[in-house]
This record gives C-alpha cells, sequence and structure tokens, in this order.
C-alpha cells in the first residue's frame, strides 16, 4: 500500500514513515475498498452479476484507484453486454494506472476486431430504436427489432428482459419465461428478471388453473368371519324383479337422453366447431394482414439501415480515434504539456464519448482552457512580432476560436492584423470590423478603421 501524499511504501503504522502523515484514516478506506472487491468478485463467480456490479460500484466509491474493482466492474459490464459502460471503465482504469493494467489488453482486443466494433454500434442504435418503437406503441416491430439486437449480442440482459416484457403484455407467456431464462443464464439474481419472472408464473397460473380432484365416494367396511367386506353407502339389495324393472328404466333412460341430449349436443359441437373454424380463419387472415405489415415496415426500416451501414466503420473508427485523442490529452494534461494537450482536445468529438468519458473530458477541459488560450495567445503575439505570419495565425485562431474577447479583444486585433500581412483581406476584414463594433473608441478601434479603408481604397 502506497502513502497517498508521497507515494512511498506504507508500513503497520498509523503514519507514513516517509513524510509522516496520519494513514489511519485512509487504511480504512483501502480496506472497506478491497472489501467490496472480495465481494463483488465472490458474487461474479456464481454469476450474480447485478450484485457484483453493485459491490464494485461501491468499492470505486471508496477508492477510485483501485484498477482492480475498475477492471473487474468493466469486465462484469462487458459479460452483461454492456460494451459501450466497460469501455468507459477501461479507458478510466488505463488512465490511472499506464503500466502492468490488464485494461490496456481487453480495449487492444476490442480495438483489433473492427466487426466486433460495428456490432456494437449495430446493437446499440437497434436497441434504441426498439425503445422507440415501445414508445410509439408498436410491439411487433420492438419485439422484431429486439431479436436483431439479441441475434448481434446475445448477452445483453436488458434486452432479454425488454422482450419477456413485451411478451409479457401480449400474454405469450411460454415465450417470455424462456427469454427469462436465458437472462437468468447470464445474471443468475436479477431482480428485474426475479420480479418479471413472478409476473409470467401468474400469468401462466391464471391462464391454466389447475384441476380440481374429484372427491371419492364413501365406503362402509365390515367384517364377515375372517373377510374385510366393503360395501359403497349407495349399494342397495334389489330383488329379482327390481333388478329386471331396474334394467327396463335404464333402457328408457338411455333412449330419451340419447334422443334429447346426446344427439342435440353432437349437432351443437359440430355447429360450435365450424363456427370455431371460421373464427379461426378471421383470425389468421388477420394475424397475416399483420405480419405482412409488419414485414413491410421491416423491410423500410432495412433499406434505410442499408443506406447508413456504409458509416458504420468509419463512426465506430472515429469513437475509438476519439478516445484514444482523449488518453493523449490526459497524458499531457498529466505531464504539464498544456498546449499539446489543449491541441488534442480541441480534436475530440465529444458525441463520441460515453458520459464517463464525458466527464473526463470536462474536467481535463476545465483546467486547460485558461493556461491554453493563455500560452497559444503568447506563443501566436511572439511569432506575429517576428514576423512569422503563419505560425502567428495558427495560434490566433485557436484563442479566437474559444474565446473572441481574449485579452480585451487583442486577440482578435493581432488576428485581423496578421491576415492583412498574409494578404487574406476579406478575414482581416472581418476581424477589423469585430474590434471597431467591440471596442469603439480605443486606439485598436482607431486602427482598425484606418486599416479598412485602405483595404477597401485598394479594392
Amino acid at each position: 500500500m502506497l502513502c497517498y501524499n508521497c507515494g512511498n511504501e506504507l508500513t503497520k503504522d498509523t503514519s507514513c514513515p516517509h513524510c509522516g502523515v496520519d494513514v489511519k484514516v485512509y487504511k480504512k478506506i483501502i480496506m472497506a475498498s478491497n472489501f467490496y472487491y472480495n465481494q463483488g468478485l465472490e458474487r461474479a463467480g456464481v454469476r450474480d452479476l447485478s450484485g457484483a456490479m453493485e459491490s464494485l460500484k461501491k468499492s470505486l466509491r471508496f477508492y477510485k484507484r483501485n484498477t482492480q474493482a475498475r477492471n473487474l466492474l468493466g469486465l462484469v459490464m462487458f459479460e452483461m453486454g454492456e460494451t459501450v459502460s466497460a469501455l468507459g471503465e477501461w479507458v478510466i482504469s488505463k488512465n490511472l494506472q499506464a503500466k502492468n493494467n490488464e485494461a490496456g489488453r481487453y480495449l487492444d482486443e476490442i480495438q483489433k476486431n473492427p466487426s466486433k466494433l460495428s456490432d456494437i454500434n449495430q446493437t446499440i442504435k437497434k436497441y434504441n430504436q426498439a425503445l422507440l418503437y415501445c414508445r410509439q406503441d408498436s410491439k411487433d416491430l420492438a419485439i422484431i427489432q429486439l431479436k436483431k439486437v439479441l441475434a448481434l449480442n446475445p448477452k445483453l440482459v436488458k434486452g432479454h428482459q425488454l422482450l419477456a416484457l413485451l411478451y409479457i403484455q401480449e400474454r405469450k407467456y411460454d415465450q417470455a419465461k424462456r427469454c427469462l431464462r436465458a437472462a437468468m443464464k447470464i445474471d443468475s439474481s436479477n431482480t428485474v428478471t426475479m420480479r418479471y419472472m413472478k409476473a409470467t408464473n401468474q400469468g401462466l397460473h391464471a391462464v391454466n388453473p389447475g384441476k380440481k380432484k374429484k372427491k371419492e365416494d364413501d365406503a362402509i367396511a365390515y367384517k364377515s368371519g375372517n373377510d374385510l367386506i366393503i360395501r359403497p353407502t349407495r349399494l342397495k339389495d334389489t330383488s329379482g324383479f327390481a333388478t329386471i324393472l331396474s334394467i327396463i328404466i335404464g333402457i328408457v333412460i338411455g333412449v330419451l337422453v340419447t334422443g334429447f341430449l346426446v344427439v342435440p349436443g353432437i349437432r351443437q359441437k359440430a355447429k360450435a366447431d365450424a363456427n370455431t373454424s371460421v373464427v379461426q380463419a378471421n383470425e389468421t387472415i388477420a394475424s397475416k394482414n399483420q405480419e405482412i405489415t409488419g414485414l413491410e415496415n421491416q423491410i423500410a426500416e432495412l433499406n434505410r439501415q442499408l443506406t447508413n451501414e456504409q458509416d458504420a466503420s468509419a463512426q465506430s473508427k472515429d469513437s475509438i480515434a476519439s478516445y484514444e485523442m482523449l488518453l493523449q490529452a490526459y497524458q499531457a494534461f498529466a505531464d504539464e504539456k498544456i498546449t499539446e494537450a489543449g491541441d488534442l482536445l480541441v480534436q475530440i468529438n465529444q458525441e463520441d464519448l460515453s458520459d464517463t468519458a464525458k466527464a473526463i473530458y470536462d474536467n481535463i477541459s476545465g483546467v486547460v482552457d485558461e493556461q491554453y488560450l493563455q500560452a497559444a495567445y503568447d506563443e501566436g503575439y511572439a511569432a506575429y512580432n517576428s514576423r512569422d505570419y503563419e505560425k502567428a495565425k495558427e495560434n490566433l485562431e485557436k484563442v479566437v476560436t474559444k474565446d473572441e474577447a481574449f485579452e480585451n479583444g487583442n486577440a482578435i486585433y493581432y488576428l485581423a492584423q496578421t491576415y492583412r500581412n498574409l494578404e487574406e483581406n476579406e478575414k482581416a476584414a472581418e476581424y477589423y470590423q469585430k474590434v471597431i463594433d467591440g471596442y469603439p473608441g480605443t486606439e485598436r478601434a482607431s486602427n482598425a478603421t484606418r486599416y479598412l479603408e485602405q483595404m477597401q481604397d485598394v479594392q
């Protein structure tokens, strides 16, 4: 364990032997972080991934530099199909520990597989499209879209859960149960999956209630000598005449039942079967029409996706490039190379970054911008004085792009001067006018007016 103040190895003492700072509370924090890391490791070992994720997040709340916990959290997210979140955790881990870090290997393996990156991109798009269909109450299209998502990423627990929820709403409980079982194979103790499984079982029970067993007739048992005699309670002794009379009555009753109950029942059943066949045929036609409509919508969606397919690979490469530039900017910032860090931050497209990566970008940018603008302005002003106008233009444009009012308008004034010396008169006139409008009554505004009139006279 290293001291948080001086970075040297700590001993069992409550203070650092090198700098003397009190590390008692610090050690307790590290121990708490390691406890939750070990708990998350145990839960991940028995595929309680959601529980493992909760424990690992607690570990990182105690000590954010616990790279082992962060790497494991990324693996758990990757196993649950949340690849983008996993990439974000590994990028942070690599920033915190550049050497001897497994996160670097995980990122390299994903970057070396362009098809995997394309699948990740398509999975995100299709899952978001499925959510949109759900909000539009287009359940059939949402189910089709989610099946495509799970074909690309069968480990996406959220995809299985959403598909099961749609099946539950459609009362297709058997299919919902299959989806939930697939989710439980990935994450065995997910509370959302268990809640949906309970609703599915209740739905199945409501559709197929258990049959009640018929009660058996009571019987009377008695002994005759050594024999045990069992006689039903309804059994009555009859004489021969009574037996013949009972047979005749039974035949008459049988004929009457056949004529008045059985035959009409058979006719009624035949009529009901015919009606059922007609209803089923109508339902089949309606279902086919709905399937045709769904397939037509699917074809339209596929045509739209086909036009965007060629951009998918380029977008994935741009996303990886943004992450790499963010890493380089962070390293330059750590090495106090402010200008280099600022140049890299300008090139990053924030739309390619996850929420976690954007937070890192904002933290770096907030510190770098002020120093970066001052350094760029000083370098541009020095280049202008030495008549190196190309270099002055490059640096002053960086400043003006971020803040036109930098140095109380000196940045745009010297940029206009630079454009004039480079004979880029249109741009020079644009920035001279900004000086005149923004800083009236100043010497710079007077000079800008004079230079602007000279350029107009030349034209």
